[in-house]
C-alpha cells in the first residue's frame, strides 16, 4: 500500500475486528534497485475470529518518514521509537520519538544494511577490556571467575575431536573415562 494510506489501512483493519496490535518493524531494502527504502510491517490479531493481518508499505530511503499509528494503537509507541532507533525510519505525530535500546550517543542505526559492523575498528570498545580480555596479570598470572565451559550442544575436543594413531576408537563418556573400561561398546549401547 502507498503510505499516504498507511494510517487509514491499519484503521481501517482495527474496524473490521483486527483489535489487538502485535507488533510493528522495518526491514531494510535498501538493495532492492527498483525502488530502494524500507518495508514498515505491522502484525494485527482477531481474536474473535483467531485471524492474523500483516500490513506492510514501502518507505523510500531518500525520505523514510511515515504517520505514526498510535493514535489507531496506543502499543504502536514502543514499536516506532524502536524502528526509528534501529532504522532511522520517523514517525510523523510521535510525540516521544526519544532513544530506546541503545547507549546514549550511539551513532547510526544498527539494522540498516549500510551500517557497518565493524564499528570497533574505527571507535574503541566501550568497556574496560575487550571481549575475552582478564585480569590475568593483576591476580599473579591466574584469572579468577568463571569456570570455562562450551555452548550447549559443542563436544569436549578431547573426546570427540580427531585422535591420535593408537587411541581407541569409541569415545570416552562425560565423566571423561573411556567407556570400553566398563565393558560396554558401541555396538553394546545399541543392543546387538
Amino acid at each position: 500500500m502507498p503510505r499516504e494510506a498507511w494510517v487509514a489501512e491499519v484503521t481501517a483493519a482495527r474496524d473490521r475486528g483486527f483489535d489487538y496490535f502485535d507488533w510493528l518493524t522495518a526491514v531494510d531494502q535498501l538493495d532492492d534497485a527498483d525502488a530502494p527504502g524500507f518495508d514498515v510491517v505491522t502484525h494485527l490479531w482477531c481474536l474473535d475470529r483467531r485471524e492474523h493481518l500483516l500490513l506492510r508499505t514501502r518507505v523510500p530511503s531518500a525520505d523514510p518518514v511515515l504517520p505514526t499509528v498510535t493514535e489507531v494503537f496506543a502499543g504502536a509507541a514502543w514499536h516506532e521509537r524502536e524502528t526509528f532507533e534501529m532504522f532511522g525510519i520517523g514517525f510523523d505525530g510521535h510525540v516521544d520519538l526519544r532513544p530506546l535500546l541503545l547507549p546514549d550517543g550511539f551513532e547510526g542505526h544498527p539494522l540498516r544494511k549500510d551500517f557497518v559492523l565493524a564499528a570497533r575498528a574505527a571507535k574503541a570498545w566501550p568497556g574496560a577490556k575487550e571481549p575475552g580480555e582478564s585480569d590475568a596479570d593483576a591476580h599473579g598470572g591466574a584469572a579468577p571467575g568463571r569456570r570455562k565451559t562450551r555452548p550447549p550442544g559443542v563436544p569436549d575436543p578431547a573426546v570427540w575431536g580427531p585422535r591420535p594413531d593408537g587411541a581407541p576408537d569409541v569415545p570416552a563418556d562425560s565423566t571423561g573415562t573411556d567407556s570400553t573400561a566398563t565393558g560396554s561398546t558401541a555396538e553394546g549401547v545399541d543392543g546387538e
